[in-house]
Order: structure tokens, then C-alpha cells, then sequence
């Protein structure tokens, strides 16, 4: 059996290695290192996958966030509702602009956010939502959208995890996740669905003034080369990671049915066993790209069972350990435990196992196997 990773990008490679090697040469060769061609096609590549009419590249999944919330002029004190069971990058940014964050209980079986929660966290203060597709599943964006509409409030969705998840709304249509709300923001962290070999990341909108602003702000608030117009940064995809993206883009499809394919695997093995909840998938198949397998261990064995796999060389991972609002960092006086049931319930319990595009079913019978030889004794 081959080694278990968590995630197996040298596994990956092996399937685009021509194509990468010969694009990083070409990348080399003409030496267009920053907002190169590579950048510009793939950039039009993604506008087409996501069918959304505006791509704004940039350096990371957290500038996406950042520079999203810049662009729709969020000002200090202004309030952010968003998840307290996510990674901390969604809040960090949202304190860094000196907005007011407001963090909230999450659905206990999709993990994300919950919309009954959002409608009593808004006050005169509030001006967006950041809903997280977790692990990469939608949030329930029909339920959001009719909230921002209602108060007038802009919707950001945090795509990082879900890139390539279809949303099927109740008005009949479908689309791609993060192309719902007024802008989306994902990042191309090498172990995401769609990720690149360094830093990378994206902010899509269908709004073209507002793209039009974001395009100056990643970089230096610049349209004219010296003219600054905006307060921006320096937030830009370069174009070697480009080309690795250009390369595995055609093959997020495939890359999604893969991890399906290995999920479909993991719940047959765990259907019968009482001490495991396995991940809900809310509506049809083509929904939840698992960037994460995350189970639910209940009555009291997760941690017993983390240190089992740690001795057995099977790699996991807690995400997430602290709920936000126990973070040092994110504490706030305005919190109260009674808000939070879910999230500091789900912080007790889940657990990710291994998923990837290289996963077999060797390997995924070892870990399950595994794991219930433990439960079971």
C-alpha cells in the first residue's frame, strides 16, 4: 500500500507534469513574471468555468477577502456577520480593516452558517455577511441572499474550500459557488480543490464597476502606471502559479468526482457505526466537492481515536480545535456561550480524514478499518 497523505500533490503532478514543466519554461523564456499571458488566460479561463463575467486574480486567498471588502467600501466600525466555526482568515481580515466582526452559531449538520442566526445578529451597524462554504459545501444561499435583500446588506462569499460546488437555487438554476453573492473570494492554497504551488488566490464578481475598482486595488490603486486612485496594495497571482492553475483547471471536474468517489467510499464503510455521523450532503450529488472529510465522533472517543491514528501513520486533522470567539485575537465581552451551541459542540467531535484526488480504495479500507476496529473494542 502506498504511503496515506493527507493530501497527495506529488501524486497529482504526475497526471499535468508535461504540461506544467513546459508552461513554467515558457513562463522563464519570455520572462512575463507578473500579470503575464499565463495570468491573462487563465484569468478568462475562470470567468468561463465560474460563468461569471469578472476574475480579478491576486496573491492569496486572504488578500481575495481583504481586497473584496475594500472594494465595497466597508468603513471602521461597520458590521461583518460571518461563521465562528471556520479558519481564522475570514475574521482576520475583517478586523484588519477595523471592521466589527460578528460571529455566529453554524448549522449542525452542514457546519455552516446558519441563516436564523444571521437574522438575529443584524443591527443598524450590520452591512455585509460573509458566508463560508465549509469544507465544500454551499452555504444555504437562497436563505442568505433573501436576508442581504431584505436589509440591504452586500454578501461575500469565502469560496476557498468549495471551488467547482454547484449551488442549485430554488429559482431553478444553477451555479457556481462563489459566483452568487455580490462578489466571492477563494484561494489557491497548494491543498485546495483548485491550488496552485505557492500562494494564489481570486475575487469574482458580476458587478463590472465594482471589478473595476478591485482591478486598481491589487495593485497599488493603480489604472494608469504612477496614478494612484484608490488606497490599494500589492496583491497580484504571478504568472508560474498561473500556469499550474491553467493546467489543472480543465481537470476540476474530474478532480471533484474523485473526492466524491472517495466520500462515497468512506460512508459505506461508516454507515452502521454508532459512534459516527458522516458528512451531510444537502441536495443533489454534484453539490459537496469535499475539500474536507470531516466526521462527527461522538460520545467522547475523538481525541482517543486521533491519538489511535497518529500510531497507526494515518494523518488527520482537527478543523477546527477553538471556536473564533474563544480566540485570543477575535474575544469579545458581546458573546455569550449560549450563542454558540453548535460550533463549541462540533469543535469537540470532528475529525478529517484523508482526502484527495489520489486516494485508492487500499488505502481508504485501511483507514476505515482502522477506525472502527478501535470504536468497536
Amino acid at each position: 500500500m502506498k504511503k496515506i497523505q493527507m493530501v497527495d500533490l506529488k501524486g497529482q503532478y504526475e497526471g499535468i507534469k508535461d504540461q506544467v514543466n513546459t508552461s513554467f519554461q515558457e513562463v522563464i523564456e519570455n520572462a512575463a513574471f507578473i500579470n503575464g499571458p499565463q495570468v491573462q488566460q487563465f484569468q478568462k479561463d475562470l470567468e468561463d468555468y465560474l460563468q461569471v463575467k469578472n476574475v480579478i486574480p491576486c496573491a492569496n486567498g486572504t488578500d481575495a477577502l481583504q481586497i473584496a471588502m475594500m472594494g465595497l467600501g466597508l468603513k471602521p466600525g461597520d458590521e461583518v456577520i460571518t461563521a465562528d466555526f471556520t479558519f481564522a482568515a475570514t475574521v482576520e481580515v475583517i478586523a484588519l480593516l477595523q471592521l466589527t466582526p460578528v460571529l455566529v452559531d453554524v448549522e449542525p449538520d452542514t457546519f455552516n452558517i446558519d441563516p436564523e442566526a444571521i437574522k438575529k445578529a443584524i443591527t443598524p451597524k450590520t452591512k455585509a455577511i460573509v458566508p463560508v462554504h465549509l469544507f465544500g459545501q454551499p452555504a444555504n444561499m437562497d436563505a442568505i441572499m433573501e436576508i442581504a435583500e431584505e436589509h440591504k446588506l452586500f454578501v461575500i462569499e469565502d469560496n476557498a474550500q468549495a471551488i467547482g460546488g454547484n449551488y442549485h437555487s430554488k429559482n431553478g438554476k444553477t451555479y457556481k459557488t462563489g459566483a452568487i453573492g455580490h462578489i466571492g473570494a477563494t484561494s489557491f492554497f497548494p491543498s485546495k480543490n483548485l491550488g496552485c504551488y505557492g500562494d494564489g488566490g481570486a475575487i469574482f464578481t458580476n458587478n463590472d464597476e465594482l471589478a473595476h475598482t478591485i482591478r486598481g486595488i491589487v495593485n497599488h490603486g493603480m489604472y494608469e502606471r504612477y496614478h494612484h486612485d484608490v488606497v490599494g496594495v500589492n496583491s497580484r497571482l504571478d504568472s508560474l502559479q498561473a500556469a499550474v492553475l491553467r493546467a489543472k483547471l480543465p481537470k476540476l471536474d474530474v478532480y471533484n468526482e474523485a473526492r466524491k468517489e472517495a466520500a462515497n467510499r468512506y460512508n459505506d464503510a461508516f454507515k452502521d457505526e454508532a459512534h459516527i455521523e458522516t458528512p451531510v450532503r444537502k441536495g443533489d450529488c454534484d453539490t459537496h466537492v469535499y475539500h474536507q472529510y470531516t466526521l462527527k465522533i461522538k460520545n467522547g472517543k475523538r481525541d482517543a481515536l486521533a491519538k489511535h491514528l497518529q500510531e497507526k501513520g494515518i494523518p488527520f486533522g482537527i478543523y477546527y480545535p477553538i471556536p473564533l470567539h474563544k480566540q485570543k485575537a477575535y474575544a469579545d465581552s458581546r458573546y455569550n456561550e449560549s450563542d454558540f451551541p453548535v460550533t463549541n459542540q462540533l469543535v469537540q467531535e470532528v475529525l478529517s480524514l484523508p482526502m484527495h484526488t489520489e486516494l485508492d480504495k487500499e488505502q481508504i479500507s485501511y483507514i476505515t478499518e482502522t477506525i472502527k476496529q478501535f470504536l468497536n473494542t
